[in-house]
C-alpha cells in the first residue's frame, strides 16, 4: 500500500511540475505590470495587427524577406510608435477580421490597419485620435467594369447587383446604411479580392476606398474597372479620421498613443509616409 501511495504521490508531483511551466509559458501572463503600456514596456516589444493588404498604408513589398517585407505609411506610423515608446516592434499580419477580434479580445496590444471610426468599434475597443485624414480628392466610393458605368451612377443603381465588400470594413456599415437595396451581397477579408471579383464578373460593384482603387487601376490600366464618378459615401465628420484600436479599458496605451499622433501630425510626419509610401507602392505595381 506504502509503495503504490508513492507511486501516485510521484506522479502527481511529476503532473503539477510538468504543469507549473505551461501556465506561465506567456510573458504577458507573467507581467505584474498595472496595464499594457507598463507591460509593454516591461517585455520591450509591441505586437501590432494589421491586414497587410491596403496600400498605401499596409502592404507587401515582395522583394524583401521576414519582417522587412511589411511596408506602408501605418507600419511606419507602428515603428515610430515603438520607438517612442522604446520597444521593439513586432507586425502581425493577419485578414482583417482577425485584426479586429485580436485587439478586442486583447490578444494583441494594438490594430493599426487604415481603421475608420464606427460606432460598433468604439464600443468593442479603445479608439485613438485620428492620425489621417485623406484630402477631397479620398473618400469612399464604387468600383464598377467600365462597361457599367452608365447603368451604375450612384448607390440608388444597385438594387439588382452583386455588391462585394470588405468584410468588417467601415464599407460593409456604408452598404448597410447608405445603400437602399442590393441585389446580392459577398464579403471578402481583402480588398483586392473584392477588385478580382469585379473585374472577373463575378460581382458588379465593390465598394471601397477611392485612393485604394486608384492604385489598383495604376497597376492595372487594363483591367477594365472604373471608379464611378462623382458620387461618394457620406462620411461623418464628427468621427472622421483613420485611428489605431487597443483593447477596451487600455486608456493608458491609448493616451500616450494620442500624445504621439499630435507630435506625428504637427510635423506632418504621415503625410510624408503617405505620399512615399503611395509611390512605392506604384514603383512595386502593388494591387
Amino acid at each position: 500500500m506504502k509503495n503504490a501511495m508513492s507511486k501516485r504521490l510521484t506522479a502527481l508531483c511529476l503532473a503539477l511540475c510538468l504543469a507549473l511551466p505551461l501556465a506561465g509559458c506567456s510573458s504577458k501572463e507573467e507581467s505584474s505590470a498595472a496595464n499594457r503600456l507598463e507591460a509593454i514596456k516591461e517585455r520591450g516589444y509591441i505586437e501590432v495587427v494589421t491586414e497587410p493588404y491596403f496600400a498605401p498604408m499596409e502592404f507587401i513589398d515582395p522583394t524583401k524577406e521576414g519582417d522587412e517585407k511589411y511596408v506602408g505609411a501605418d507600419i511606419e506610423l507602428a515603428h515610430h510608435i515603438a520607438d517612442e515608446l522604446g520597444v521593439e516592434c513586432h507586425i502581425i499580419p493577419l485578414d482583417f477580421t482577425s485584426v479586429l477580434s485580436g485587439v478586442t479580445t486583447g490578444k494583441y496590444d494594438m490594430a493599426i490597419s487604415a481603421l475608420a471610426y464606427t460606432p460598433e468599434r468604439a464600443e468593442a475597443m479603445e479608439l485613438s485620435d485620428g492620425y489621417y485624414y485623406g484630402t477631397e480628392d479620398t473618400g469612399y466610393g464604387l468600383m464598377v467594369r467600365t462597361e457599367d458605368l452608365a447603368a451604375i451612377t450612384s448607390a440608388d443603381d444597385l438594387g439588382d447587383k452583386t455588391v462585394v465588400v470588405q468584410s468588417g470594413s467601415i464599407q460593409e456599415s456604408f452598404l448597410n446604411e447608405q445603400v437602399p437595396a442590393v441585389g446580392e451581397t459577398k464579403r471578402v477579408s481583402a480588398t483586392t479580392d473584392g477588385f478580382l471579383m469585379v473585374q472577373e464578373g463575378k460581382a458588379d460593384a465593390i465598394i471601397t476606398a477611392i485612393n485604394t482603387a486608384q492604385l489598383y487601376l495604376d497597376a492595372n490600366p487594363n483591367c477594365g474597372m472604373s471608379i464611378v464618378p462623382d458620387f461618394r459615401f457620406v462620411e461623418d465628420e464628427s468621427t472622421k479620421g483613420t485611428r489605431i484600436g487597443a483593447a477596451k479599458g487600455e486608456t493608458e496605451l491609448i493616451e500616450e498613443v494620442n500624445r504621439i499622433i499630435g507630435e506625428v501630425r504637427e510635423e506632418g510626419l504621415y503625410d510624408q509616409w503617405y505620399e512615399q509610401y503611395t509611390e512605392y507602392a506604384r514603383s512595386l505595381g502593388i494591387q
